[in-house]
């Protein structure tokens, strides 16, 4: 796969389960609503896929070492990758009980970012247990913050 690819995708598919993860819990724990919830994937899926394909375009523009077909193929694939994913996020939320939905979501999320983590330590010849576990941790440590966030912020509000 070409690297501008290669960066788009990887890319696309963290920030899809990291950020949209995040902002589900988040939201859930502080309102328990469904419709703040859904406006929050639908949000996530166009504005932060647009705003993570610049971040990327800016990213690879400043390296200075990218064509602009690459630069390019790699703001596309980003963006398509973030809003594409964060969109399936939706499915379990409109079909299902809120709850249900959140934990549905976080099996989805988590086992995308354990495929993607064990892709990259095969193709860099690491031991996947390593890599998977670090990006893991990491996911976690966003959901059980955004988690408490919204916690907070509910008993706040309230």
């Amino acid at each position: 796969m070409k690297d501008s690819l290669r960066t788009g995708i990887s890319f696309g598919l963290t920030s899809a389960v990291i950020t949209t993860l995040g902002l589900m819990v988040g939201l859930h724990s502080g309102t328990q609503s469904r419709i703040v919830v859904l406006a929050g994937i639908l949000t996530i899926a166009v504005a932060d896929a647009f705003s993570d394909a610049l971040g990327i375009h800016i990213s690879e523009e400043a390296e200075n070492i990218h064509s602009a077909k690459e630069i390019w193929g790699a703001t596309a694939a980003t963006f398509l990758t973030k809003f594409l994913f964060a969109m399936t996020f939706l499915v379990p939320v409109l079909f299902i009980s809120l709850s249900a939905a959140i934990i549905v979501n976080l099996i989805w999320g988590l086992s995308i970012l354990t495929v993607l983590s064990y892709i990259i330590a095969r193709s860099q010849g690491k031991p996947p247990w390593k890599i998977v576990g670090e990006h893991l941790l990491i996911a976690i440590v966003v959901i059980a913050a955004t988690h408490w966030l919204g916690e907070w912020i509910g008993k706040v509000a309230a």
